[in-house]
């Protein structure tokens, strides 16, 4: 008899919407480590601009898939997939729980699933800015970019292919990965694991002023000089790591190209148009409990969850 998947904790919700803090006490109470599931924070020295765990918390609750590529490197969807699937069998062989946590929807679906290229051939907004500049003449400089960003599936393709190189792009800008990872990394191999999604989201008021305080807080703690530190490294804003929200905005004012002020408010606009784009995505995913976050909300939830994952784990044969 063919075992069925594992099922397995994942936190999923839009950016600033306390999925962080539920892990760690979900963590502490479950005995568990925590799987990142962010396509930014596998990135070395991209700290504060990720709002990465402290040191500290790292030591006392492991965290994997944190700093495990250059700026300069690629990390692809199928990666992460090869990567947390390791993760996994790890923390299950100490007899620990597993918890997937971030705001990565394209991580979650590469994980679970093995279609990775599920959903990703319509956004009329970010096509229809596309077409336009294709339309402006920009058809050769849409072709470079595809270049940059995929050369083996751009080499594919002719430069005059409208279509195929304005759907690429679009799918690049909206899931940070390109055709040639989406192909790779499907594998058509049944996956061992399932999710148990756990949604967090606050209302679209209390994310927004949630957003708007955690990019003023970066600022302060140290986040144009992170990016002042990643451009001496040589990582220039060319490169899809530095292509990211709050990243792009303050290469530009090291580079003189903005004030400090219009660098954070580019920040907090471009983050809450994530946000938005992450919830279209999230609201897609299945099974999923959501649950709406208050102001100190997170320790009950994080009782609720315990509560329904035991009462689960209990209702299940053992798994080897």
């Amino acid at each position: 008899m063919t075992a069925s998947p594992r099922e397995l904790l994942s936190i999923i919700g839009p950016t600033a919407s306390g999925k962080t803090q539920l892990s760690l006490e979900l963590a502490r109470r479950l005995d568990g480590e925590i799987i990142s599931v962010d396509s930014r924070q596998v990135y070395r020295f991209m700290d504060v601009g990720t709002d990465k765990a402290s040191p500290g918390v790292r030591r006392e609750i492991p965290h994997h898939l944190i700093d495990v590529a250059d700026p300069g490197e690629t990390f692809s969807a199928a990666d992460f997939a090869a990567g947390a699937s390791r993760a996994v069998r790890e923390i299950l062989s100490r007899g620990k729980t597993p918890i997937l946590a971030g705001g990565s929807p394209f991580y979650f679906k590469a994980f679970f699933t093995d279609v990775l290229h599920e959903g990703l051939e319509r956004w009329d907004d970010s096509r229809g800015e596309l077409e336009k500049e294709w339309d402006r003449g920009g058809s050769q400089e849409l072709y470079r970019r595809l270049g940059d960003l995929d050369p083996e599936y751009a080499s594919r393709i002719h430069p005059n292919d409208r279509f195929r190189i304005i759907r690429a792009l679009s799918i690049i800008d909206r899931t940070g990965e390109n055709p040639t990872g989406l192909r790779k990394g499907s594998s058509g191999v049944r996956k061992p694991f399932r999710p148990l999604y756990i949604g967090l989201y606050p209302g679209r008021e209390a994310l927004y002023r949630r957003i708007e305080e955690r990019v003023r807080r970066q600022f302060d703690a140290g986040y144009p000089e992170e990016v002042a530190r990643l451009l001496s490294m040589g990582f220039g804003p060319e490169l899809p790591s530095m292509k990211g929200f709050g990243y792009r905005e303050l290469a530009a004012f090291h580079r003189g190209g903005m004030t400090l002020t219009a660098a954070a408010e580019g920040d907090i606009r471009a983050t809450k148009a994530f946000a938005r784009r992450q919830m279209t995505w999230f609201r897609r995913f299945t099974p999923c409990l959501w649950y709406y976050v208050t102001v100190g909300s997170i320790p009950e939830i994080a009782r609720k969850v315990v509560g329904l994952w035991e009462a689960r784990q209990g209702e299940r044969p053992g798994w080897s």
